[in-house]
């Protein structure tokens, strides 16, 4: 049976597309776009101001050039009559602005007068404590699809950050939608927006490939209606001591491929340009810039569509920091390194497209919940609906039919770090076997050509986060205690 991934990637594909995307492959870092003749130049001249006092040194993007205000908080920016808008990078200690929907305001349109000039005000209001400290959480492909979706986003997952965010009220919060916010239904974006009115904290988006216009042909009118809704689909902002970018990786051409182009590549640079080295810079974007999903399906290379085609451009211009890169896409749980860069591919919030409450690897529909205290950054996944320490399921001997004899413990959250011991009838019998294979559960639910009912193209997939163990015959309580890389310790029973 034809893949999910394969299926979406590929419905409605014309000769003419894969032609493009071919020659896109095949050299992936030459420069898109040219300069068309027709272009007019834009003055765009503003402030950035505090209860009516300049805010200097914050930087100021059109998406092509960065400037920085003065020390009277004003800046004077040259652009192009083909830019949509005129951003700031939020800077710390600052609220972040939010529009009557809840999503994060940090930009503005570009509206130039006939003589080619453009004003624009930003006022932003001083936090009333540091946020050194802060918290954030990642919903990567809640993809609603109808209003049965919806729904369910709106009856689980959005109270369920509500009630994240009131446990962490004492941080300064900001959550970030991270692509596939919808399944190709735009017109349930202000569903979204309203969740995010109810979840309470300001909400910035990433563009997944579900967020498209799908008519469109070229990658520059795909994001149109997003763009509608919020904002520039790259930009960056600064919490306490971590800078944040969010960057556009879906190049769509009537289908689409994981890519940086070179406008945004060279706006990324000039961004950077202005933060310290050394500094910790987060990244967020829909597709991985690199995944392993590949290698678990025995296939030689990773699918174009599953992984950033020109990705060491991006770590090189990472390089001179500690930096992290949080996307979704592939509706599992990994936890990797490549290119000098920590990477972190999240669960789903609608799991399995909202068809169970897993992914297809038995990770739970959730989200990620990120902790920072100066520099540093921990994390946990938060499952819908249970506690936080809620970070594992067993399944009992015989659930794997390769090895019948052994329990199994699905622990989603698990990077390398990570040690699992168990217990048998409280004697300590030592470390599980980390092993490739499937979750049970989520065979169950996935696995057969009228599986799941809703939407049969979902398969379980293999994961590397299962853990294997061979009690004895007598045995009556098994036991499990997890424990992560920053200590913490998190325990499960069987029997």
């Amino acid at each position: 049976m034809q893949s999910r991934r394969l299926f979406l990637k590929r419905a409605g594909l014309s000769t003419a597309t894969l032609l493009f995307a071919e020659k896109i492959l095949a050299d992936p870092y030459r420069p898109l776009m040219p300069l068309f003749s027709g272009i007019d130049p834009v003055r765009i001249r503003g402030a950035v101001r505090s209860h009516g006092k300049g805010v200097p040194n914050v930087a100021i993007s059109d998406g092509l050039s960065v400037v920085k205000t003065g020390s009277d908080g004003t800046f004077d920016l040259h652009s192009v009559s083909t830019r949509d808008f005129v951003f700031m990078t939020i800077p710390p200690g600052y609220a972040i602005a939010q529009n009557p929907t809840g999503t994060a305001r940090f930009y503005q349109p570009i509206e130039p007068r006939t003589n080619g000039d453009a004003t624009a005000l930003f006022d932003i209001a001083q936090l009333p404590h540091s946020d050194t400290m802060h918290a954030f959480f990642q919903l990567a492909d809640p993809q609603t699809l109808d209003e049965a979706d919806v729904s369910r986003f709106r009856r689980e997952t959005v109270p369920d950050v509500y009630a994240m965010a009131r446990q962490l009220a004492d941080r300064s919060l900001f959550g970030v939608a991270c692509g596939d916010i919808m399944f190709d239904r735009l017109q349930y974006f202000p569903e979204y927006e309203q969740g995010v009115k109810e979840m309470s904290i300001p909400f910035f988006q990433v563009l997944g490939n579900h967020d498209v216009e799908r008519q469109a042909r070229t990658d520059e009118a795909s994001s149109a209606t997003f763009r509608r809704h919020f904002g520039p689909t790259y930009y960056s902002f600064n919490r306490g001591e971590i800078h944040y970018v969010v960057l556009d990786d879906i190049f769509w051409f009537g289908s689409y491929i994981g890519y940086l182009d070179q406008p945004q590549l060279d706006w990324l640079r000039a961004d950077l340009a202005h933060v310290e080295r050394g500094k910790t810079v987060v990244v967020f974007m829909h597709i991985p810039a690199y995944c392993e999903e590949y290698k678990r399906s025995g296939k030689k290379s990773p699918d174009n569509a599953e992984v950033i085609t020109n990705r060491e451009l991006l770590y090189r211009l990472l390089e001179p920091f500690r930096s992290y890169i949080l996307s979704g896409h592939m509706h599992e749980s990994e936890y990797l390194k490549d290119g000098g860069v920590e990477i972190h591919v999240n669960g789903a919030v609608c799991g399995a497209w909202w068809t169970a409450n897993i992914c297809g690897d038995g990770t739970p529909n959730g989200y990620s919940v990120y902790q920072v205290n100066g520099s540093g950054l921990t994390w946990q996944y938060k499952t819908t609906g249970k506690p936080i320490d809620h970070q594992m399921t067993i399944h009992p001997v015989g659930a794997d039919p390769r090895h019948p004899d052994e329990f199994i413990a699905n622990i989603w959250g698990a990077d390398s770090r990570w040690t699992v011991l168990w217990y048998e009838d409280g004697l300590k019998k030592g470390l599980m076997d980390r092993r490739l294979g499937r979750d049970p559960e989520a065979v169950r639910l996935f696995e057969g050509p009228n599986l799941p009912k809703r939407h049969t193209w979902v398969d379980p997939s293999p994961t590397d986060h299962l853990f294997y163990a061979k009690p004895g015959p007598a045995a009556k309580e098994i036991t499990l205690e997890a424990r992560d890389g920053e200590g913490r310790v998190f325990t499960g029973k069987l029997g």
